[in-house]
C-alpha cells in the first residue's frame, strides 16, 4: 500500500509535544465560537428584520389613513415607526456594539490560544476525531480532505 495523500494536512495535525486535555480545550473553545458565529448571523438576521419591517410600517400607516382611521396611522407613525428596538440604540448599533466587544474579544482569545498553543492551527481536535472515526470504519459528516470521499 502507498502512503495515505487524504488525512489530514499538516496546519491540522497536533504539534509534537501538544496533549490531549490541550486540543480538547482548544476544540472546545473553537465549538463555542463556532455557537457565537451563529449568534451573530442571528443578529444580523434580526437587525434586517427589523429594518423590513419599519418600511412596511409606511404602508400599513397610508393604508390606516385611507380606511378612515387617522387616529391608528398617527399613532404607528409617530410611536412605533422608527423605534429604536432597545432605548436608545438603533439595532445597527447593537450589531456594531455585538462586533466591536464581545465578538471581537472572542476571536481575540481564540486566536491568541491557538497562536501559543499550537502554532496557529486550527480544527486540531475536529481533525482527529475524524481521523479516529475513519481508522474504526465510522464515515464522517463531511468528504475527506483532498476530495476523497
Amino acid at each position: 500500500m502507498g502512503q495515505r495523500t487524504d488525512g489530514p494536512d499538516e496546519r491540522h495535525q497536533r504539534p509534537d509535544g501538544v496533549s490531549d486535555a490541550t486540543v480538547a480545550a482548544l476544540g472546545k473553545l473553537s465549538e463555542a465560537l463556532e455557537c457565537v458565529e451563529r449568534a451573530r448571523g442571528h443578529l444580523y438576521s434580526m437587525h434586517q428584520l427589523i429594518g423590513h419591517a419599519d418600511l412596511m410600517l409606511d404602508d400599513a400607516v397610508e393604508q390606516f389613513r385611507a380606511a378612515g382611521h387617522p387616529h391608528l396611522a398617527d399613532r404607528i407613525g409617530t410611536e412605533l415607526r422608527g423605534r429604536n428596538v432597545i432605548a436608545g440604540r438603533w439595532t445597527f448599533q447593537i450589531v456594531e456594539d455585538f462586533d466591536d466587544g464581545y465578538h471581537a474579544l472572542f476571536r481575540e482569545l481564540d486566536q491568541q490560544a491557538r497562536d501559543e498553543l499550537v502554532g496557529g492551527r486550527r480544527h486540531l481536535y475536529e481533525a482527529e476525531m475524524k481521523e479516529r472515526r475513519r481508522s474504526r470504519g465510522q464515515p464522517g459528516h463531511e468528504a475527506r480532505p483532498g476530495g476523497g470521499a
